[in-house]
């Protein structure tokens, strides 16, 4: 890694957490630099505005996400039902430091992401959409593996398990209460038990 990848690579890092609290849009050129220690200029020598840090900010802290998750849903789990149990259970152990952080990076960019930002609002579609083809792949391949119910629609499932969880961190983020993310961790650990997991004949 060269030297101005690694300052590039600092400044994403120092500022990760501001942006993911403040906001994408909120957080000032000065923020950055306080966070960071560095000059304006060498913030500009590295990134063309701060757009473009923002949009490479998103990107790490999706990614940092994105890497916690897919441990939820790799092999060391072998049945289907284990790993969309353990997708459910990740939120359950991790609430506090995904709040710690500022929430969810994907539900907090969403609500900056209009038409004003059109750059950000792509990234967390795309986000959005490699999220619930993850849990969508889950589940088809449970079906082939006969530990899913075929008439089970795979697409829809995975877009209503992201709906609840995402619905559940924002009211406990609002209300510094965890009782809705757990209910609504609960309704999904229901909906696997009764309606997607097929029972031995």
């Amino acid at each position: 890694m060269s030297k101005a990848e690694k300052t590039k690579q600092f400044i994403i890092e120092k500022t990760a957490s501001l942006f993911n609290t403040k906001g994408y849009t909120s957080t000032s050129l000065s923020d950055i630099t306080e966070a960071t220690g560095l000059t304006k200029g060498s913030i500009y020598g590295n990134f063309e505005n701060k757009d473009q840090v923002a949009i490479e900010v998103y990107k790490y802290n999706s990614s940092l996400l994105a890497k916690s998750m897919a441990r939820s849903l790799g092999d060391e789990f072998t049945t289907t039902i284990d790993k969309l149990n353990a997708f459910v259970n990740f939120y359950r152990k991790n609430w506090e430091m995904v709040f710690e952080s500022g929430g969810c990076p994907l539900m907090n960019a969403a609500t900056e992401a209009d038409d004003t930002f059109p750059a950000l609002k792509k990234q967390v579609s795309h986000s959005f959409e490699v999220w619930i083809k993850k849990i969508v792949s889950v589940i088809v391949d449970g079906q082939q593996k006969k530990e899913i119910h075929q008439h089970i629609n795979a697409d829809e499932y995975g877009a209503l398990f992201i709906m609840i969880v995402e619905g559940g961190i924002l009211l406990s983020k609002t209300t510094d209460d965890e009782k809705y993310l757990n209910l609504a961790l609960d309704r999904i650990l229901l909906m696997i038990d009764k309606e997607l997991k097929l029972l031995p004949s």
